[in-house]
């Protein structure tokens, strides 16, 4: 889980940057820490570089596909 300690640095949004869930190995769109759906793992990703790929980690089947959400946002 992302974690912070001043809030004043963050604002809270309804963006709709935060909605969609995206497949492993896309480009990202945004750059910022994305969480994955399934387990909970969050990576560093930048706007044009690709997120995680399929191999990057594996699910039991009860977890269900990898699929990366943007939780915050860079700039």
């Amino acid at each position: 889980m992302a974690l912070y300690k001043y809030s004043h640095y963050l604002t809270n949004v309804a963006d709709p940057r935060f909605d969609p869930a995206f497949a492993p190995g896309i480009t990202a769109p945004y750059s910022g820490i994305y969480k994955c759906q399934g387990c909970g793992e969050e990576v560093l990703s930048n706007t044009g570089d690709p997120l995680p790929p399929q191999n990057h980690h594996q699910h039991a089947l009860e977890q269900g596909a990898i699929a990366w959400r943007l939780i915050v946002a860079a700039g």
